[in-house]
């Protein structure tokens, strides 16, 4: 079954008087691009949890945001009072210098870079488990909802590739249809240029079998089946990381199907290359967003 590339996931947990609350979502990439939004005291758990992400979730440009709130409002916040009383003086005296109104400038200060920020200290080893599982509980959610787009993209390419492959079951007729024409206008073309009683019928023959061959598209229908069933039978594997390998095989369905509109010569023919175009490019469209 093939999984989404985009995916959400969300959950909530206590801890002592604190709320944990974890997000985690992702768009496409080509690789695993784990990017996180976190306290600033839990920068020490940053590797811990990129790794924590990394072997639980499958390829995209994850983003995982957490923060803890209490309700008492107590949360680890401290304020760099020497770099506080810095910012004052610096600002006071230019703008005194400058005849400058001094204005909110306590507000101003405390939106400067690392006046205000969270406590630094070690955390406490049963708040971060709490932590864990609730980025896990995220994570399966999240999980869950790519198994579920996954399913619906996974049954539309299935059906565009049956699709294909009745386009293909309806070629045979119009092959036969193809000769007779080629035949024909081979010989208007001779009669229009010689007269009939100096054609040579067996070089005639030998022209008709040289255009045919050139014409052929027996192997082309060959690969192209082959591809088709091939990339049926890779989206029912168990393979966890299959949206690469459907992306190959869909390139190579496109280079039978242009093949096959190329050595046509048939209008019919082409319609039903325009049709397995059409179905090929929404392929490759879900295939771009599959994990």
């Amino acid at each position: 079954m093939v999984l989404s590339m985009t995916g959400f996931g969300r959950s909530e947990a206590n801890f002592k008087n604190k709320e944990i609350l974890v997000e985690i979502r992702s768009l496409n990439s080509k690789f695993t691009d784990v990017r996180l939004k976190i306290p600033q005291n839990y920068k020490e758990k940053e590797i811990a949890i990129r790794k924590l992400v990394a072997e639980n979730v499958e390829r995209g440009k994850i983003e995982l945001s957490f923060e803890i709130k209490s309700p008492e409002g107590d949360e680890d916040f401290s304020l760099n009072i020497p770099l506080f009383k810095r910012y004052y003086n610096e600002l006071t005296n230019l703008s005194d210098e400058l005849d400058i109104p001094q204005g909110d400038i306590v507000p101003a200060i405390l939106r400067l870079p690392n006046v205000v920020g969270a406590e630094i200290g070690t955390i406490d080893a049963q708040e971060w488990l709490a932590v864990r599982e609730t980025i896990l509980a995220a994570v399966k959610k999240f999980n869950a909802y790519r198994s579920t787009e996954g399913k619906a993209m996974g049954e539309d390419l299935c059906l565009r590739i049956k699709n294909i492959q009745e386009y293909l079951e309806q070629i045979p007729p119009f092959e036969v249809e193809r000769v007779v024409r080629l035949r024909k206008r081979l010989m208007t073309n001779l009669e229009e240029n010689f007269s009939k009683e100096k054609v040579d019928q067996n070089r005639f023959e030998q022209e008709v079998i040289y255009y045919l061959e050139k014409m052929d598209i027996t192997e082309e229908k060959v690969r192209l089946g082959q591809h088709c069933k091939y990339f049926l039978e890779q989206l029912e594997s168990s393979v966890a990381q299959k949206g690469r390998k459907l992306s190959f095989i869909s390139q190579e369905i496109g280079r039978e199907i242009n093949t096959l509109g190329a050595k046509a010569y048939s209008s019919d023919i082409q319609r039903l290359v325009v049709k397995m175009k059409d179905d090929l490019e929404k392929i490759k469209e879900q295939v771009a967003n599959a994990v």
